[in-house]
Parts: structure tokens; sequence; C-alpha cells
């Protein structure tokens, strides 16, 4: 890996705003239900509270930042900034076997509720992983990179089929002037629907032009994927409300959106990695 290419820089980039402003808002929100639950989830409730684990969180997220933006100059500290990254994602990834991440209404596993954050670090992993194992050949880090964002289009463009996501979507949608007009046309659970369509059929293209080597499907697949999670990035914008906070610089739908920018470092890296003229 070369922290001198473009596209790395851009990718480290990223994660110094990203990881700083989650570190950054979650020292200033203090304990919340998300801290609680996972702090709860290891046992830990007799010993830290939900304030002072929001701390530490925050410090380890401000510690990456500093770590990345040390990257950007130096590529001996990408390193370090791997392993921080791995153990920040294993540390809630974990509590996705606790049944309390999945909606019992919907049959549990794998009707995701409030682990729909938590699966977004299987983005940041994979990104520490290729970070912490530099040696890794290019195809190894496009798969590491590829499945992660595959995962989370199937995962979550899965349960928009259901009444429960198409709802809890709508104050995205219908606030959002790039995706309101769908509302026009079908109504809340068909625009669900659609959307679902296309995160299955973008996850589809991917990981078939990845494996098929078709480099036509893989950019088709890969660019789609990219609007995506631009877009997902629109709605700090669009969002009346939820995402950005005076107090906090985020607030809890800004914690949610700020991860799909790990997204677009998965993107970004399946570009960098693989070997496009032959894909």
């Amino acid at each position: 890996m070369s922290s001198k290419s473009p596209a790395i820089k851009f990718s480290i980039f990223l994660l110094v705003v990203s990881t700083f402003l989650l570190g950054l808002s979650m020292v200033l929100m203090g304990g919340h239900n998300a801290i609680s639950t996972v702090i709860n989830f290891y046992g830990l409730d007799d010993y830290i509270t939900s304030d002072l684990g929001a701390q530490a969180a925050g410090v380890a997220f401000l510690f990456c930042g500093l770590f990345a933006a040390l990257g950007l100059q130096q590529e001996k500290w990408l390193k370090t900034l791997g392993v921080l990254l791995i153990i920040i994602s294993l540390a809630p990834l974990i509590t996705l076997i606790s049944s309390g991440r999945w909606i019992g209404s919907l049959g549990g596993f794998p009707a995701i509720g409030s682990g729909q954050g938590i699966i977004k670090y299987f983005s940041l992993l994979a990104i520490g992983i290729i970070f912490f194992m530099p040696s890794l050949s290019n195809r190894t880090k496009v798969w590491l990179s590829a499945i992660p964002m595959a995962m989370v289009l199937y995962w979550i463009g899965g349960m928009k089929f259901t009444e429960i996501e198409a709802n809890g979507i709508k104050r995205l949608i219908e606030t959002s002037p790039f995706m309101s007009w769908m509302y026009d046309i079908w109504d809340v659970q068909m625009t669900s629907n659609l959307i679902g369509f296309y995160d299955i059929i973008t996850a589809s293209l991917v990981l078939w032009g990845i494996f098929k080597r078709e480099r036509t499907l893989l950019l088709i697949g890969s660019v789609m994927a990219m609007a995506v999670f631009i877009m997902t990035q629109s709605f700090f914008i669009t969002l009346p409300s939820g995402a950005i906070s005076n107090e906090t610089i985020l607030g809890g739908s800004g914690h949610f959106l700020i991860k799909d920018l790990w997204y677009i470092i998965n993107v970004i890296m399946i570009w960098h990695y693989i070997d496009l003229k032959r894909a």
C-alpha cells in the first residue's frame, strides 16, 4: 500500500473526517442507549457508567482520527491505525449475537433492528485489516472491501421490503429533494421496495463483476453503490433534525449516516486495488 496514492490519501482523509466527528460527538453527547447496550452486553455495567463508556469510545475514535492524520504524512502510522480500527469495530460487532439487536416481531435474525448501525462496522473492520496487513494481495483487498459493502446492501436492502423499514425511512425520503418525488408516484411500501431492489441489484453486480472479472458489471455496480452512499450523506443537509446538532455536532441520526463514509472508502479501495483493464 502506498499512502502517496491519491485514492488512498482521499480514503484516509475520509477516515479523519468521520472518526474525528464521531469522536467529538460521542464525547459531547455523553451516555446514551447505544453505549449502554454495549456495556451491558459485556457485563461491565457495574464498573463503567454510560457516560464513561461514551467518553472512552469518543477518545478511541479521536485517536483513530489522529493516527489517520499522521498516516497522511507518514505511511508507518497506518498499521497502528489499522489495529485501532479493528478493535473499535469488533467491540460493537460482537454484540450482534445478542437477541436485542434483532426484531423479535419479525422473527428475529435476520430482521435487524438496533443492529443496523452496528453492521456498518464490518466496513470499518475491512479497512482496518487492509491498513494493518498491507502485504495482502490486491484481489484479497478488493474482496475485503466488497463483502461488507454487499452485506449492508443485501441486508438493509432486504429489510426495505418490510413495513417497519418502509416507515423507518419515510422521513429521510420525504424531506429529500432527490427522492421525495418517488412518493408522488408510488406509496410508502412500493417506494421502499424499489429502493431495496436497487440495493440488491447493486450488490449483486459488484460481487459478480469481481468474481467473474467482468469490467462493465463491476463499474456499473460500483458506481450504483457510490450513488447510494453519497445520497446517504445528502441527508445531512436535507433532514430537518436529528443529523446535526448545535450541542453535540452530530445527532443520533448523524451517527448512523456518517458511517456510510466508510462504504465510500470501500468503493474507492475496490477501484484502487482491482485491475480494471482485466477485471
